[in-house]
């Protein structure tokens, strides 16, 4: 059975590493990984872009917030 984890972020530079380091070390062998930022101004995106093919799905788009970003998440899911 696929499992579905998304990360929403926005201007997630200091934390994104972890985040991503958290699932990208889960043993569970059918994990499909979604990212969906909001735009961040940061350095979020560059850090995100340098997991590559490891980030199943990745978008980075102006939002109406933490809701509206993780519905987009559950959409791409």
């Amino acid at each position: 059975m696929k499992i579905s984890v998304i990360t929403i972020a926005y201007n997630s530079a200091n934390s994104i590493h972890d985040a991503i380091n958290s699932v990208l070390s889960q043993s569970y062998p059918d994990i499909e990984y979604i990212i969906v930022d909001g735009l961040s101004k940061d350095k979020t995106v560059d850090i995100i872009k340098s997991y590559g093919d490891k980030i199943t799905k990745f978008v980075s788009e102006p939002d109406k917030g933490i809701y509206d970003a993780l519905n987009k998440g559950i959409g791409m899911a």
